[in-house]
């Protein structure tokens, strides 16, 4: 923690060195993008990017999840979907996935999630079944259960999957699978449709590697996803 707070005090001299201006952006905010991803130490969006501040709008949850949009049951994820396309008009929403991802992994391996059961309803209620369905159809495995509501350790699941595209990680698949589903959510929200059907906002689901610092797209012609 020392470190970060000798960086922090030493941030205004260290931002006015590389031109960074930060007295304009007590005027406001006007972010290019609204950047969806997980909650992973991992995976810093404004470095993959080179975003300085006010440039990225950020939504960080555990698995990058995007719940149902649900006026009767408000999320802070909705709040800040609605936000950034309503109030700050970003013009693209990326939704990030990353490889050795831990909350879809949770679920392929059945992990016992027993001593945090805040996390094993928040995957229960909100990963997705079209998740579910893609692993059990790349397996054959006919069990679609989840972790329990309550916390208890989930049912054993199958082997994991093999993966698409240029990745060492097992999970590959799997996660770029649930990226396209959040981004399904996404087209559900009231404030993102009417943006997609007047054409100035713009969806793209990305997928990183975290042991090489790839990024991959998704190319809807081919449905793969490939490096940017």
């Amino acid at each position: 923690m020392r470190s970060f707070i000798d960086h922090a005090r030493t941030f205004p001299a260290r931002a006015d060195a590389d031109g960074c201006r930060l007295a304009p952006l007590a005027a406001g905010q006007s972010p290019q993008a609204l950047f969806v991803t997980c909650s992973d130490s991992r995976v810093v969006p404004s470095l993959i990017c080179a975003a300085r501040p006010g440039e990225l709008f950020e939504l960080r949850t555990a698995g990058n999840i995007i719940p149902d949009y649900d006026l009767d049951r408000p999320s802070g994820e909705a709040a800040t979907i609605e936000f950034a396309a309503r109030v700050l008009g970003v013009t693209d929403i990326v939704v990030c996935g990353h490889s050795h991802c831990g909350a879809v992994g949770a679920l392929v391996r059945g992990d016992d999630l027993t001593a945090v059961p805040a996390l094993a309803r928040w995957l229960d209620t909100t990963l997705d079944s079209a998740l579910d369905s893609a692993l059990d159809t790349a397996t054959g495995d006919a069990d679609t259960g989840g972790p329990e509501s309550g916390g208890a350790a989930a049912p054993p699941r199958h082997d994991a999957d093999r993966g698409t595209g240029p990745d060492d990680d097992p999970l590959a698949a799997a996660v770029q699978r649930h990226v396209l589903t959040q981004i399904d959510r996404l087209r559900a929200y009231p404030a993102v449709r009417a943006r997609l059907d007047d054409g100035t906002l713009t969806l793209h689901a990305w997928y990183y590697q975290v042991h090489t610092g790839t990024v991959l797209a998704h190319r809807p012609a081919d449905g793969a996803f490939t490096p940017l």
